[in-house]
């Protein structure tokens, strides 16, 4: 609410041109613009405007601030403090009709309004003060690219950072339970090893024996269902009883596991003499049981590598910011490892149909990760209520450029929509999902990089298709 008062400074032409983007325009312009404008006071916790208040003039604060800022998510997220002598509002050609953001006063704040309704005048009759203001805007759409930039980053990395701590976590998980399971599993290991030490075998049987469990644990272990899993283990426990071997069904899980037959066993019997077959066989085991828990904590290990690699992929850390020569693949890959939690939460099938022939494309690489990131995420949005959702990346050549296409098989957008998309805040996403800021700065790297993109939508398919240029 705008609340008039007659406790308000003297403003003038000379206190206009004191401002410096109005130092050069001629007195009877500035003379002229105070005298169509109004002055008021806005009381301290009131809006000079809020989100999606129509623009109603070009404003001057004359005295005290206000911060601006939109709401996000739960919060508030804040764009700037705007004090003495700043210009905001509506701008000569300006195309913004809305405002898209909350003016609120920090304290008594005295304003100079000029009506949006005078502006054809003023471009008509005064050339100095619309070029003025019109600097205004240029630097104003400067800082605001500048900083829906930076915001967007901000959020690409806001957006992955929950899903990257729960894929992390599960291998870290692996690597403790694993070590502790190890260490408990090696502390049960002197019992085992009193009964072998009582084993009276040749060295060259030890050997036989040796190399044999060896060549068992290099092979790559069977994939068998779970009928034959099951039918495995049971002709290996009647093995087993059969020789009085102790803890015969443990054993036979795990021999199973690593592609133990009768016949394998057979083979190892033969070079023991039969009152050693429980002690050698069950020491055997406790040799496997070892080699999993650390295969499953090198797994876990690799797993981790793996992320960490991506996430320097993602971030360009270890690069400058000059546009190079890269591999469009590995930013994608990583970009799909980073969201990963989150297409395995919507159950989505990943298909990647990669020309791996592709010459590299000369870009922006972290610049080009955030395309990667909106074009993905919306994606998966996209198929979060889709049965039998399937997201298809596609890269192939187009003469000079390089066509990547995101295909998914989610609604498809509205054709009343579609030609708003590209617009910066605007967005389908309810409240705290979106900032529509996304595909907006999608637009703009894919520009920055003399590049194209279009959209193909129908229901159950929307095809995003992006070209680069190879050599940039």
């Amino acid at each position: 609410m705008l609340h008039l008062t007659i406790a308000m400074k003297e403003v003038n032409a000379s206190f206009l041109r004191s401002i410096e983007i109005l130092k050069d325009v001629p007195e009877d312009q500035l003379t002229w613009f105070l005298e169509n404008s109004k002055q008021y006071i806005v009381k301290e916790g009131d809006f000079l405007f809020k989100e999606d208040d129509p623009i109603i003039g070009t404003h001057i604060l004359v005295d005290g601030s206000f911060k601006v800022y939109f709401l996000q998510g739960k919060g508030m997220k804040e764009v700037g403090i705007f004090e003495s002598k700043e210009i905001s509002g509506y701008l000569p050609y300006s195309r913004g009709k809305i405002a898209g953001a909350f003016a609120q006063a920090l304290r008594d704040t005295h304003m100079i309004t000029f009506p949006i309704e005078k502006t054809r005048e003023m471009i008509n009759q005064h050339f100095e003060l619309t070029q003025a203001l019109v600097h205004v805007m240029t630097n104003r759409v400067k800082q605001f690219a500048e900083y829906t930039q930076q915001n967007e980053k901000m959020m690409a990395l806001g957006k992955l950072s929950a899903g990257l701590a729960h894929e992390l976590n599960n291998p870290s998980s692996a690597i403790v339970r694993g070590a502790d399971m190890l260490k408990k599993h090696l502390q049960l290991q002197p019992e085992t090893f009193k009964k072998v030490m009582e084993i009276q075998v040749t060295p060259a049987e030890v050997d036989i024996i040796n190399n044999k469990m060896f060549a068992v644990l290099s092979q790559p272990k069977p994939v068998l269902t779970l009928m034959e899993r099951t039918d495995k283990e049971d002709e290996l426990t009647d093995w087993l009883d059969k020789h009085e071997v102790e803890n015969s069904f443990d054993v036979a899980e795990n021999f199973v596991e690593y592609g133990f037959t009768v016949e394998v066993m057979d083979d190892f019997a033969s070079h023991i003499p039969s009152t050693y077959i429980s002690p050698v066989f069950n020491w055997i085991n406790n040799n496997l049981i070892t080699d999993k828990m650390v295969s499953d904590i090198q797994d876990a290990s690799e797993r981790i590598s793996e992320l960490v690699k991506s996430v320097k992929n993602f971030t360009h850390m270890d690069r400058g910011n000059d546009m190079q020569y890269a591999d469009i693949h590995i930013g994608i890959r990583s970009t799909v490892t980073m969201l990963n939690h989150k297409i395995k939460k919507s159950s989505i099938q990943l298909i990647e149909n990669f020309d791996q022939t592709l010459p590299e494309v000369k870009a922006y690489i972290g610049e080009l990760n955030q395309v990667w990131t909106n074009i993905i995420d919306n994606a998966i949005d996209a198929l979060e209520d889709t049965e039998n959702g399937t997201l298809e990346i596609k890269t192939e050549k187009d003469g000079e450029f390089v066509k990547v296409s995101f295909i998914d098989n989610g609604p498809g957008i509205p054709d009343d929509i579609k030609n708003q998309i590209f617009d910066p805040f605007f967005t389908t996403k309810e409240i705290g999902k979106g900032t529509g800021l996304g595909l907006e700065v999608v637009k703009r790297i894919i520009k920055q990089h003399n590049g194209s993109i279009k959209v193909n939508s129908t229901p159950g398919k929307t095809e995003f298709i992006l070209c680069f240029p190879v050599n940039g």
